[in-house]
């Protein structure tokens, strides 16, 4: 090759490619799976819900389907990091540990690397004075804050906390003494232009390292320590820089990054002790924003790490620190365009603490206990605006009915929509759950289905809406409903009248709601049917459409049981379709004690308590028979 002052060696950049396997490197931005003899994942460079992005790391290339980007891993780095050629190849030598050669000039040159990697350099630099600078005795004040919120020297170096020093320069001249020009660290954004020259960006605050998807330093967020702070606001953050773009950095991801993808689940918190709390605790997932809302920036960086597509339900879960902060940011989410696709849950915590106060009051298994109990985001939105009325009384049903329909109405996913609008009814206490649906769906503007009357024995079924969603077979919240009406249709003989006792609400997803209202029709588990006969005596009571094609499925699909399905199992499957509708019964009851005063409405109170903890027992022993049955 012709030499160039400066260039780097060619057979330089071929070991670069040999040394960073392509899979690995994408694989801190993109959540990669096998399929098709290649790893796929949701495309960085545009907005999918199907991965047609895909990776071949026996051939050390990449190319996307859907917009047309391809090429090897310098290429990847360049398009998802905005870095030159020659900045990729760098990143790539320093991420392997290669050090590079320069040709020209008659031998190796040093020459600059690059403004990213510079501005990267300073950072780094700034991260280990201040980490530093919180050793010193004027760093004393920060190490009690951390102390303070149960945090020890090993969390603090973990996350790379520091102390910004007193002096107005400090950084500045360590900056300048490393060979660093003024303009491109006020461009970075670490130093700003005062009234008598250059100064620190921070002052006699405390401070973490804010970094991207790959680890590298890109600009920091200081904590007010003391009440002469001149800067009033409590948290001060970098600037927009051309390597911080706070709309879509996460604190905490280059941590979390490998046990999103891991796990599937991503926990959204409010501040940098949060993330810290959440971490201690043992919930590697959480992430906070940097001196900017939640948006969706940040969602499109968190989708590609949880896969999350139409074949894979990612969970991301909110924490907010009030009931008032928590239905606020629950609303917001009708208002958004609702476009991905992983399941979005809400987890407040006690007493308006947030997950770091949490921590320090009950400890690390209040916090693990506060993802645990996590509520789908529609959901609590929609609860908590039933709060507001007196649910007890028809008045006052139809007034939440009138205030609420609009708002489920607003769910842009169908099979959502139906489905919210279903369970609208039963926290509402309205029987006719049908209305609420037609209500939900004419609201939205979609044409509701026209009322049904029960059929009779030998007339056809009407046709089921196209959008009645089918239920997953492998979704754990619905497999003991699956295995009762399995049982119902292939073992009749031992499901019998306990499986026919079973009321319409012991099933909560509409297709089986539709299945189960078809085998009473015809005669039940207890009829004498069985095989064929009983599932032709169900056909024209079942809808046409996914219900009947899943009630098809259910007649042939094996049973999970280990063995023969005897009656231990089909009475443990039974019980455990009881337990969940009595668990929602509990739910219901404690919703209402919730409501009353244990002083105003004393007798009341009583009552409710009373029948609480019969459930309690009942539910208990529920329990245990499905365990013993299903184990």
């Amino acid at each position: 090759m012709s030499s160039v002052a400066g260039r780097i060696r060619e057979s330089d950049i071929a070991e670069v490619r040999n040394r960073n396997r392509i899979d690995e490197v994408i694989g801190d931005y993109v959540a990669l799976r096998r399929g098709g003899g290649a790893l796929k994942g949701l495309c960085p460079f545009h907005d999918e819900k199907t991965p047609s992005f895909n990776v071949r790391p026996t051939h050390g290339t990449f190319h996307c389907f859907g917009c047309g980007e391809g090429g090897d891993v310098i290429k990847f780095l360049m398009q998802i990091e905005k870095l030159s050629f020659v900045e990729s190849v760098e990143r790539l030598a320093d991420r392997a540990g290669f050090r590079l050669t320069y040709e020209g000039g008659g031998g190796s040159v040093q020459r600059d690397r690059g403004t990213r990697t510079r501005m990267v350099e300073a950072h780094r630099i700034a991260a280990k004075f201040y980490a530093e600078q919180l050793l010193t005795p004027e760093g004393q004040t920060a190490r009690d804050f951390l102390n303070q919120r149960g945090f020890d020297q090993a969390a603090a170096v973990t996350f790379g906390c520091g102390f910004a020093p007193a002096g107005w320069d400090k950084l500045t001249k360590v900056l300048l003494n490393q060979g660093f020009e003024l303009k491109e660290l006020i461009t970075a954004g670490l130093v700003k232009e005062g009234r008598q020259g250059p100064i620190d960006r921070f002052h006699r605050r405390l401070l973490w390292p804010i970094k991207d998807l790959s680890g590298d330093v890109v600009g920091f967020g200081a904590r007010r320590l003391f009440d002469d702070d001149r800067i009033e606001a409590k948290y001060l953050n970098t600037s927009e820089t051309p390597i911080y773009h706070k709309s879509e950095v996460l604190f905490g991801l280059d941590m979390a990054k490998r046990e999103i993808s891991k796990r599937h689940q991503v926990v959204v918190v409010e501040g940098y002790t949060d993330v810290m709390a959440m971490h201690a605790a043992g919930v590697p997932t959480a992430v906070a924003s940097s001196g900017t809302a939640f948006g969706q920036d940040h969602m499109k960086v968190l989708r590609r790490l949880l896969m999350d597509d139409d074949a894979f339900r990612g969970e991301v879960i909110f924490t907010f620190d009030g009931d008032e902060a928590g239905q606020k940011a629950a609303l917001k989410a009708f208002e958004g365009d609702q476009t991905f696709a992983g399941q979005t849950y809400i987890a407040i915590a006690p007493d308006g603490m947030d997950p770091c106060e949490l921590r320090l009051a009950k400890g690390d298994a209040a916090v693990k206990d506060l993802v645990a109990r996590r509520t789908p985001l529609f959901e609590f939105a929609i609860r908590s605006m039933l709060r507001g009325y007196d649910l007890d009384s028809v008045d006052g049903q139809v007034a939440a009915l009138r205030d609420t329909v609009p708002v489920v109405a607003q769910i842009k996913d169908r099979s959502k929509r139906d489905g919210y609008a279903t369970k609208l009814s039963w926290w509402v206490g309205w029987q006719d759950e049908a209305m609420v649906v037609r209500r939900v769906r004419a609201s939205s503007g979609t044409k509701a289905a026209p009322k049904r009357t029960a059929p009779k024995a030998a007339a056809p079924a009407p046709a089921e809406p196209q959008d009645v969603p089918r239920p997953a077979p492998g979704d754990p919240r619905l497999i003991a409903q699956r295995e009762a009406l399995k049982a119902a249709l292939q073992e009749p003989a031992i499901a019998g009248p306990e499986y026919d006792a079973l009321p319409e609400e012991a099933f909560t997803h509409p297709v089986y709601v539709s299945v189960h209202r078809a085998v009473l029709a015809a005669g039940g588990a207890a009829s004498g049917l069985t095989g064929p006969a009983l599932i032709d005596a169900a056909t024209p009571h079942c809808p046409q459409g996914t219900p009947r094609r899943v009630m098809s499925e259910l007649s042939v699909e094996p049973l999970r049981a280990r063995g023969d399905a005897d009656a231990r199992y089909v009475g443990g499957v039974l019980a455990a379709v009881q337990e969940n509708l009595v668990g929602r019964q509990i739910g219901e009851i404690k919703s209402k004690l919730q409501r009353l005063s244990p002083v105003e409405a004393a007798d009341e109170y009583r009552a409710l308590f009373g029948d609480l903890v019969a459930l309690e027992q009942y539910r208990k022993a529920l329990r245990e028979q499905a365990d013993g049955g299903m184990a």
